[in-house]
């Protein structure tokens, strides 16, 4: 075991020579001096070895007992530890397990890897009751446990080291995606054979997560209505708030202890600098997740009044890259709650304010926990409603896997 800021110093500056790029922001040179490398990829997936989950584990320390400096990145103001800052580290380690993962025959000892890997899911992270501490070691691993064709899942473990105990803090599963040396096609990875039955479980679980992403994708409320469950309680929430004692005016009122689904938004702007990029000349997804992460605990925090708990992240996708020099803008908005419990979800997007234009490239998806029972939100519109189910629906997804 080793330690982890030596790790990410090693690994990025070991990235840096086998992906044969230059050191330093060169705007739009990433492709460049890499056409070469297609030749290397393999044509099917049956020209590369397969491959075990411990050819890919890796593990390493997180040193805040000693390093004061790094307390000071890590440390909030109430003196507990940023889980953004966390997820960013996670984010990072997966990708660095991915790479170790990867073994192609084809690709000669003299010349850069003809891979590019990014982040294109977070399926789950839970977190547990365990509150981390800002002054105690952290121990970070992970390893490849399921691939596709051209990708990989990635589970990443966090622990800290408590009165001598390593203690679990949370886990990530990490889908990414394989992509070819100029990042304009898919590539194929090597085939995961479990060796052991303890494995084999792990890879099953995997492949059931893959079916009910597929199962959750079909049944999305842009391709299917509610259920009919979900539809009576679109119509119960809007009786609540029709005048009853003059219906046909169309005056909506607000329920007692509730606040306009509308309300609860919180927006933030972000200008993306080089600083943040990753190997490929786009935005580092550990840092999209960050700064989320941030806005939905705040956004959480606003509506409650009261400083909440991260208990899951049910879905963290990117759907679109992020380039340096782009104007993100991230909104917050609570979707759902349920007593003491707060569904946030905060979307990224582009922004190109000469053209007006928004594309949306994240969507990020939270529940957090309040020690007090909060003020429920309630739709105004039907499009309010659809946030509202989506965010019901993702809220008993964490309920389920929590238990």
């Amino acid at each position: 075991m080793i330690n982890y800021f030596d790790v990410a110093i090693i690994v990025r500056d070991e990235m840096i020579q086998i992906m044969g790029i230059s050191r330093g922001y060169q705007p739009l040179s990433f492709s460049q001096n890499r056409n070469h490398l297609l030749q290397f990829l393999p044509s099917s997936q049956d020209e590369l070895p397969v491959r075990s989950m411990q050819d890919s584990f890796e593990d390493a320390i997180i040193p805040l007992s000693t390093d004061f400096d790094l307390q000071d990145k890590y440390i909030t103001y109430l003196g507990y530890i940023r889980l953004g800052r966390i997820m960013e580290d996670m984010d990072f380690f997966a990708v660095w397990c991915a790479f170790k993962y990867l073994f192609n025959p084809k690709q000669p000892e003299n010349e850069p890897t003809p891979y590019v890997i990014v982040t294109a899911l977070v399926d789950e992270i839970q977190f547990t009751r365990v509150t981390p501490k800002p002054n105690k070691d952290l121990r970070i691993s992970g390893k490849v446990t399921w691939s596709g064709k051209t990708s990989i899942e990635v589970t990443v473990w966090l622990e800290q080291n408590i009165e001598g105990f390593w203690q679990r803090i949370t886990y990530a599963i990490f889908i990414l995606v394989c992509r070819n040396s100029t990042n304009t096609g898919p590539a194929f990875v090597n085939k995961l054979v479990p060796k052991d039955e303890r494995e084999t479980e792990i890879y099953q679980r995997s492949q059931a997560r893959v079916l009910r992403r597929k199962s959750v994708k079909i049944d999305h409320l842009i391709n299917k209505q509610p259920t009919f469950d979900e539809q009576t309680l679109i119509h119960d929430l809007f009786i609540r708030t029709i005048d009853t004692t003059n219906p046909l005016l169309g005056r909506r009122i607000l329920p007692p202890n509730c606040i306009w689904l509308e309300e609860t938004t919180m927006v933030t702007n972000i200008f993306c600098h080089p600083e943040d990029r990753n190997f490929y000349n786009k935005i580092f997804g550990g840092f999209l997740m960050r700064q989320a992460l941030e806005l939905g605990w705040l956004t959480a925090y606003y509506h409650s009044k009261h400083r909440p708990l991260l208990r899951y992240i049910s879905d963290i996708s990117f759907k679109q890259p992020v380039n340096v020099g782009s104007l993100l803008r991230l909104n917050g908005q609570v979707v759902f709650t349920e007593q003491n419990f707060i569904q946030v979800v905060v979307h990224a997007e582009v922004y190109d304010p000469i053209t007006s234009k928004t594309i949306n490239t994240n969507s990020f998806h939270y529940t957090f926990q309040a020690n007090n029972v909060v003020a429920n939100v309630m739709p105004y519109s039907y499009h309010e409603a659809m946030m509202y189910i989506d965010g019901k629906r993702h809220f008993q997804q964490a309920i389920h896997n929590s238990d």
